[in-house]
């Protein structure tokens, strides 16, 4: 029966000819761990081998070659020797999430009460902690961004309508102005009786109420 390496994409493999070495990684924080470097006993020979072979050349020459052909296969082997060890020696530091499969160490992003991730299942206190001061920063900002001259305004002037150029003209306006600092049209309309104070018809002449001339 052929025998499966298990792997992950969280690793990256550092192995040269010389030896063996991988790096893990949590797939939320980014921090791993590094297995200790394992030296290559089929690296060593090889290099023997080229350094005899640049020295001397002819049949140590070719005494390398084959050496390398020999060293890739024994290598690989030991390759995958060294893979299966370091996944072992490993695994306990990691723990997959059953709802999103992500590995994650378990010293900094698994929640143990919740059997899940903390992308999945974040830590309350944590939240709570990081949504007030949102909030505060959020406070912070709009009473900030308030300049002195728009600190006067009342609710309802906020819940006017409020036009950001001149529908006569067409210039922008920097305020709340009640009249085009350019043309002088009239911006607030008025919508209440000047006599008695009720509420005008759009487009009346007169008051419905008092028959004022408007």
């Amino acid at each position: 029966m052929v025998e499966h390496l298990e792997f992950a994409n969280n690793y990256r493999d550092l192995s040269t000819d010389q030896g063996f070495q991988y790096e893990f990684v949590c797939d939320r924080c980014g921090s791993g761990y590094r297995t200790t470097f394992k030296s290559s006993i089929t690296g060593k020979i090889s290099t023997a081998l080229d350094t005899a072979s640049n020295l001397f050349g002819g049949i140590l020459g070719r005494a390398a070659n084959l050496g390398e052909r020999v060293h890739s296969a024994t290598w690989e082997r030991a390759h995958d020797e060294s893979f299966t060890e370091a996944v072992s020696e490993i695994k306990p530091y990691f723990i997959q999430c059953p709802r999103c499969n992500t590995w994650v160490c378990r010293e900094k992003c698994w929640n143990t009460k919740k059997g899940l991730c903390k992308e999945c299942a974040p830590d309350l206190g944590v939240e709570m902690a990081a949504a007030q001061a949102s909030h505060s920063v959020e406070e912070v900002w709009a009473h900030a961004a308030m300049a002195e001259e728009d600190k006067k305004l009342t609710t309802e002037d906020w819940r006017e309508g409020i036009t950001a150029t001149c529908p006569n003209c067409e210039k922008p306006l920097a305020t709340n102005a009640k009249f085009c600092p350019e043309c002088g049209f009239s911006l607030k309309p008025k919508d209440k009786c000047p006599s008695c104070g009720a509420k005008l018809l759009p487009g009346a002449k007169f008051c419905a109420d008092c028959g004022q001339k408007l």
